[in-house]
């Protein structure tokens, strides 16, 4: 193993390793999921896909006590473009609970163990047909990266891809629950679910026909 494989593989801060930016998603491809009839269209999307990505994002609580009324966000990518879906908009909606509790799409995400007992207490749903590529790829063996702990999307990136994702803290712990979502936010969340979907889709094929 490469020095440079072994301080990405270690986690090294991925900012002092010399690695292209990776590209992300766009701002045109990303679609918040507003109204019903966006709903419609994104469930129609998102159901016709084998595999999907998915995250989550809440609210920080800071006081000490203080109980997360989260998530206020889920995304969902495919291949094409990454859907948001802010909760106070979809309560009357079956579009996002349909999406979820389907077995015949797989969510795949990063560290996702938060999400799934969050998604049941707030709304009811129960996710079906997920994969936590945070697990999947820990350790050693085939298919694994040999990183000791959970792996996060910046150490999956660098190992797939030979790029820096770039993750910023601040924007991370904004407000989600706001009614107007600005651009980093909306960058920030649609990457954390169609970067997901993008490792899914190298490892899968590296696992098939070996290194790609």
């Amino acid at each position: 193993m490469s020095e440079l494989s072994r301080s990405i593989i270690d986690q090294a801060p991925l900012r002092e390793v010399d690695l292209p930016l990776y590209a992300g998603i766009g701002l045109d491809r990303i679609v918040l999921v507003n109204t019903d009839a966006l709903a419609e269209d994104a469930g129609a999307a998102l159901l016709a896909a084998d595999a999907i990505g998915f995250d989550t994002e809440s609210k920080p609580t800071f006081l000490k006590g203080e109980e997360s009324t989260g998530p206020h966000l889920v995304q969902l990518a495919t291949d094409e473009r990454a859907y948001l879906f802010p909760v106070s908009s979809m309560q009357r909606s079956p579009v996002l609970k349909t999406i979820l509790e389907s077995p015949h799409v797989l969510k795949v995400g990063m560290g996702l163990g938060n999400d799934r007992s969050a998604l049941k207490s707030r709304l009811g749903i129960e996710l079906a047909a997920v994969l936590d590529l945070g697990e999947a790829l820990r350790g050693n063996g085939e298919g694994r990266i040999g990183h000791r702990g959970t792996v996060g999307a910046k150490v999956a990136v660098a190992h797939f891809f030979g790029q820096r994702l770039q993750k910023s803290k601040k924007v991370g712990t904004s407000n989600w629950a706001s009614r107007r979502l600005n651009e980093h936010q909306l960058l920030y969340a649609a990457n954390d679910a169609h970067v997901a979907l993008q490792i899914y889709r190298v490892w899968m094929e590296r696992r098939r026909h070996g290194p790609v």
